[in-house]
Protein backbone atom coordinates (compact mmCIF):
# COMPACT_ATOMS: atom_id res chain seq x y z
CA UNK A 1 0.00 0.00 0.00
CA UNK A 2 2.79 2.14 0.85
CA UNK A 3 4.00 1.78 -2.68
CA UNK A 4 1.41 2.62 -4.39
CA UNK A 5 0.85 5.70 -2.56
CA UNK A 6 3.77 7.34 -3.49
CA UNK A 7 3.78 6.16 -6.97
CA UNK A 8 0.71 7.39 -7.61
CA UNK A 9 1.65 10.40 -5.84
CA UNK A 10 4.59 11.12 -7.57
CA UNK A 11 2.93 10.45 -11.11
CA UNK A 12 0.21 12.76 -10.05
CA UNK A 13 3.08 15.52 -9.24
CA UNK A 14 4.95 14.87 -12.57
CA UNK A 15 2.33 14.15 -15.35
CA UNK A 16 -1.28 15.43 -14.26
CA UNK A 17 -2.94 18.30 -12.23
CA UNK A 18 -3.16 16.22 -8.48
CA UNK A 19 -5.72 16.95 -5.55
CA UNK A 20 -6.64 20.29 -5.22
CA UNK A 21 -3.89 20.92 -8.31
CA UNK A 22 -5.35 23.31 -11.30
CA UNK A 23 -3.42 23.01 -14.55
CA UNK A 24 -0.22 25.67 -14.52
CA UNK A 25 -0.38 25.85 -10.86
CA UNK A 26 3.09 23.60 -8.99
CA UNK A 27 4.27 22.57 -5.97
CA UNK A 28 6.29 25.01 -3.62
CA UNK A 29 9.91 24.83 -2.61
CA UNK A 30 10.86 22.96 0.21
CA UNK A 31 13.96 24.21 1.88
CA UNK A 32 14.92 21.25 4.52
CA UNK A 33 17.16 21.94 7.30
CA UNK A 34 19.28 18.57 8.78
CA UNK A 35 18.85 21.07 12.26
CA UNK A 36 21.99 22.63 14.18
CA UNK A 37 22.22 26.46 13.46
CA UNK A 38 20.19 27.77 10.02
CA UNK A 39 22.98 29.76 8.01
CA UNK A 40 22.01 33.04 6.64
CA UNK A 41 22.13 31.32 3.09
CA UNK A 42 19.55 29.30 3.88
CA UNK A 43 17.07 31.26 5.62
CA UNK A 44 17.28 33.95 2.73
CA UNK A 45 16.68 31.48 0.47
CA UNK A 46 13.40 30.41 2.16
CA UNK A 47 12.46 34.08 2.46
CA UNK A 48 13.05 34.74 -1.41
CA UNK A 49 11.14 31.48 -2.30
CA UNK A 50 7.94 32.16 0.09
CA UNK A 51 7.80 36.00 -1.82
CA UNK A 52 10.45 38.31 0.27
CA UNK A 53 9.90 39.92 3.01
CA UNK A 54 6.68 41.37 2.51
CA UNK A 55 5.23 37.74 2.29
CA UNK A 56 3.24 36.24 4.96
CA UNK A 57 5.18 33.67 6.67
CA UNK A 58 3.54 31.25 9.00
CA UNK A 59 5.75 29.12 12.13
CA UNK A 60 3.98 25.82 13.07
CA UNK A 61 6.01 25.05 15.98
CA UNK A 62 3.80 21.67 17.14
CA UNK A 63 7.31 19.31 17.13
CA UNK A 64 8.41 21.50 20.18
CA UNK A 65 7.72 21.28 23.68
CA UNK A 66 9.14 24.87 24.49
CA UNK A 67 6.26 26.97 24.97
CA UNK A 68 8.26 30.25 23.88
CA UNK A 69 9.35 28.43 20.23
CA UNK A 70 6.86 30.47 17.99
CA UNK A 71 7.89 33.81 19.99
CA UNK A 72 11.54 32.75 18.82
CA UNK A 73 11.15 31.88 15.49
CA UNK A 74 8.87 34.99 15.27
CA UNK A 75 12.13 37.11 16.46
CA UNK A 76 14.34 35.38 14.28
CA UNK A 77 12.25 36.25 11.26
CA UNK A 78 11.63 39.58 11.97
CA UNK A 79 14.57 40.93 13.47
CA UNK A 80 17.50 39.01 11.79
CA UNK A 81 15.65 39.07 8.53
CA UNK A 82 13.57 41.74 8.34
CA UNK A 83 10.28 40.02 7.46
CA UNK A 84 6.97 41.93 8.05
CA UNK A 85 4.31 39.55 8.37
CA UNK A 86 5.49 36.16 10.46
CA UNK A 87 2.80 34.69 12.73
CA UNK A 88 2.84 31.45 14.97
CA UNK A 89 0.08 29.14 14.37
CA UNK A 90 -1.34 27.45 17.66
CA UNK A 91 -1.43 23.58 16.84
CA UNK A 92 -1.28 22.34 20.67
CA UNK A 93 -3.90 19.59 19.96
CA UNK A 94 -5.79 18.31 17.06
CA UNK A 95 -8.51 20.47 17.76
CA UNK A 96 -6.24 23.10 16.79
CA UNK A 97 -5.56 21.76 13.79
CA UNK A 98 -9.07 21.32 12.80
CA UNK A 99 -9.86 25.01 12.97
CA UNK A 100 -11.05 26.33 10.31
CA UNK A 101 -10.07 29.64 10.57
CA UNK A 102 -6.09 28.44 10.63
CA UNK A 103 -7.08 26.50 7.56
CA UNK A 104 -8.17 29.91 5.60
CA UNK A 105 -5.12 31.46 7.16
CA UNK A 106 -2.99 28.75 5.75
CA UNK A 107 -3.97 28.87 2.14
CA UNK A 108 -2.55 32.83 2.34
CA UNK A 109 0.74 31.97 3.08
CA UNK A 110 3.91 32.86 0.86
CA UNK A 111 5.79 30.08 3.41
CA UNK A 112 5.81 27.92 5.92
CA UNK A 113 8.49 27.06 8.31
CA UNK A 114 8.35 23.74 10.92
CA UNK A 115 10.27 23.96 13.76
CA UNK A 116 12.69 20.96 15.30
CA UNK A 117 12.05 19.04 18.31
CA UNK A 118 9.91 15.43 18.29
CA UNK A 119 8.43 14.99 14.84
CA UNK A 120 5.56 12.47 16.02
CA UNK A 121 4.23 15.63 17.84
CA UNK A 122 3.61 17.26 14.21
CA UNK A 123 1.71 13.85 12.53
CA UNK A 124 -0.32 13.09 16.29
CA UNK A 125 -1.53 16.96 15.89
CA UNK A 126 -1.88 17.24 11.96
CA UNK A 127 -2.91 13.95 10.37
CA UNK A 128 -6.31 13.40 8.95
CA UNK A 129 -6.90 17.49 10.05
CA UNK A 130 -8.51 20.73 8.22
CA UNK A 131 -4.95 22.30 8.59
CA UNK A 132 -2.98 19.34 7.62
CA UNK A 133 -4.62 19.32 4.18
CA UNK A 134 -4.48 22.94 4.36
CA UNK A 135 -0.80 22.81 4.63
CA UNK A 136 -0.70 20.06 1.29
CA UNK A 137 -3.17 22.05 -0.65
CA UNK A 138 -0.71 25.31 -0.05
CA UNK A 139 2.28 23.87 -1.02
CA UNK A 140 0.55 21.80 -4.02
CA UNK A 141 -0.13 25.35 -5.04
CA UNK A 142 2.86 27.05 -4.75
CA UNK A 143 3.26 27.96 -1.27
CA UNK A 144 7.47 27.14 0.16
CA UNK A 145 8.12 25.27 3.35
CA UNK A 146 10.86 24.62 5.13
CA UNK A 147 11.54 22.93 8.31
CA UNK A 148 14.16 21.90 10.51
CA UNK A 149 15.37 18.91 12.13
CA UNK A 150 12.31 16.80 12.98
CA UNK A 151 10.82 19.82 10.88
CA UNK A 152 12.88 18.07 8.05
CA UNK A 153 12.06 14.57 8.95
CA UNK A 154 7.95 14.95 8.73
CA UNK A 155 8.07 15.82 5.15
CA UNK A 156 8.67 12.14 3.79
CA UNK A 157 6.94 9.08 4.07
CA UNK A 158 7.95 6.67 5.68
CA UNK A 159 8.86 8.94 8.42
CA UNK A 160 11.92 8.05 10.70
CA UNK A 161 10.28 8.41 14.42
CA UNK A 162 13.41 7.82 16.37
CA UNK A 163 13.25 4.53 17.27
CA UNK A 164 15.23 1.76 16.89
CA UNK A 165 18.48 -0.28 16.84
CA UNK A 166 20.86 1.55 14.73
CA UNK A 167 24.31 -0.55 15.78
CA UNK A 168 23.07 -3.06 12.83
CA UNK A 169 21.45 -3.03 9.37
CA UNK A 170 18.85 -5.75 9.93
CA UNK A 171 15.25 -5.56 8.66
CA UNK A 172 11.86 -4.29 10.26
CA UNK A 173 14.93 -2.76 12.68
CA UNK A 174 13.78 1.10 12.48
CA UNK A 175 10.12 1.83 13.42
CA UNK A 176 8.48 4.47 11.00
CA UNK A 177 5.10 6.06 10.48
CA UNK A 178 3.69 8.13 7.40
CA UNK A 179 5.08 11.27 7.13
CA UNK A 180 3.40 14.31 5.78
CA UNK A 181 4.66 12.98 2.36
CA UNK A 182 5.58 16.14 0.41
CA UNK A 183 8.93 14.78 -0.93
CA UNK A 184 7.58 11.45 -2.37
CA UNK A 185 10.32 8.51 -3.47
CA UNK A 186 11.96 9.90 -0.57
CA UNK A 187 13.16 9.24 3.23
CA UNK A 188 14.75 11.90 5.03
CA UNK A 189 17.35 11.93 7.92
CA UNK A 190 18.72 14.91 10.17
CA UNK A 191 21.87 15.50 12.30
CA UNK A 192 23.27 13.12 9.65
CA UNK A 193 26.69 13.31 9.70
CA UNK A 194 26.84 15.06 13.41
CA UNK A 195 25.03 12.07 15.20
CA UNK A 196 26.54 9.16 12.76
CA UNK A 197 23.13 7.97 11.71
CA UNK A 198 24.07 5.89 8.73
CA UNK A 199 23.00 3.05 9.30
CA UNK A 200 19.55 3.39 10.38
CA UNK A 201 19.27 5.31 6.76
CA UNK A 202 20.72 2.95 5.42
CA UNK A 203 19.03 -0.22 6.90
CA UNK A 204 15.15 1.39 5.71
CA UNK A 205 16.92 2.03 2.14
CA UNK A 206 17.86 -1.30 1.79
CA UNK A 207 14.35 -2.47 2.91
CA UNK A 208 12.84 -0.06 0.66
CA UNK A 209 14.99 0.04 -2.45
CA UNK A 210 12.95 2.60 -4.23
CA UNK A 211 12.92 5.53 -1.96
CA UNK A 212 15.99 7.64 -2.05
CA UNK A 213 17.99 8.13 1.27
CA UNK A 214 18.53 11.78 1.55
CA UNK A 215 20.84 12.37 4.95
CA UNK A 216 21.19 15.98 5.82
CA UNK A 217 23.57 17.28 8.31
CA UNK A 218 23.59 19.97 10.46
CA UNK A 219 23.33 23.45 9.44
CA UNK A 220 22.76 22.36 5.79
CA UNK A 221 19.54 22.48 4.02
CA UNK A 222 18.32 20.57 0.90
CA UNK A 223 16.56 22.62 -1.39
CA UNK A 224 14.01 21.03 -3.39
CA UNK A 225 13.14 22.97 -6.42
CA UNK A 226 9.94 22.65 -8.09
CA UNK A 227 11.36 21.31 -11.35
CA UNK A 228 12.84 18.12 -9.46
CA UNK A 229 16.56 18.82 -8.32
CA UNK A 230 17.62 19.29 -5.61
CA UNK A 231 20.65 21.93 -4.40
CA UNK A 232 22.83 21.60 -1.03
CA UNK A 233 23.06 24.66 0.79
CA UNK A 234 24.58 25.59 4.36
CA UNK A 235 28.04 25.05 5.70
CA UNK A 236 28.32 20.65 5.49
CA UNK A 237 27.11 17.62 3.78
CA UNK A 238 24.20 15.96 2.29
CA UNK A 239 24.61 12.02 1.68
CA UNK A 240 22.35 10.05 -0.42
CA UNK A 241 22.11 6.83 -0.37
CA UNK A 242 20.26 4.90 -3.64
CA UNK A 243 19.92 1.80 -3.70
CA UNK A 244 16.62 1.49 -6.94
CA UNK A 245 19.42 -0.28 -9.15
CA UNK A 246 21.09 -2.05 -6.76
CA UNK A 247 21.55 -6.08 -6.45
CA UNK A 248 19.83 -6.61 -2.60
CA UNK A 249 20.75 -9.32 -0.58
CA UNK A 250 19.21 -10.67 3.11
CA UNK A 251 20.54 -13.67 5.44
CA UNK A 252 18.21 -15.23 8.17
CA UNK A 253 19.95 -16.24 11.47
CA UNK A 254 18.15 -16.40 14.99
CA UNK A 255 17.75 -12.47 15.05
CA UNK A 256 16.26 -11.80 11.75
CA UNK A 257 17.13 -10.52 8.61
CA UNK A 258 20.85 -8.96 7.60
CA UNK A 259 20.60 -6.51 4.78
CA UNK A 260 22.91 -6.06 2.72
CA UNK A 261 23.47 -4.96 -1.17
CA UNK A 262 25.58 -4.48 -4.06
CA UNK A 263 26.06 -1.74 -6.64
CA UNK A 264 23.96 0.88 -4.37
CA UNK A 265 24.63 4.09 -5.28
CA UNK A 266 25.79 7.12 -2.86
CA UNK A 267 26.87 10.58 -3.33
CA UNK A 268 28.13 12.98 -0.69
CA UNK A 269 27.11 16.47 -1.97
CA UNK A 270 29.10 19.72 -0.75
CA UNK A 271 27.26 23.38 -0.61
CA UNK A 272 26.50 24.37 -4.05
CA UNK A 273 26.52 20.85 -5.36
CA UNK A 274 23.16 19.89 -7.08
CA UNK A 275 21.48 16.38 -7.46
CA UNK A 276 18.82 15.20 -10.50
CA UNK A 277 17.73 12.03 -8.91
CA UNK A 278 15.28 11.31 -12.42
CA UNK A 279 19.15 10.75 -14.18
CA UNK A 280 20.82 10.16 -10.86
CA UNK A 281 23.53 12.83 -11.42
CA UNK A 282 25.58 15.01 -9.38
CA UNK A 283 26.88 18.87 -10.68
CA UNK A 284 27.81 22.34 -9.39
CA UNK A 285 24.75 24.36 -9.99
Amino acid sequence: MRLRFNLSFLFALLMLPGPGLQAGDRPGDLVLIGGGSRPAVIMEKFIDVAGGRDALILIVPTASSLPDTGDFYIDVFKKDYDCKRVRALTLATREDADSQKTARLVARAGGIFFAGGDQRRILDVLENTLVGEAITEAWQSGTAIAGTSAGTACMSTPMLTGDGDFDVLRADNIVTRNGLGLVPGVILDQHFVARQRQNRLLSLVLENPHLIGVGIDEATAVWFRPDGTWKVLGNGWVQIYDARSARLNRISDRDGDLLGGRQIQMHVLLPGDTFSPNINTCKKD
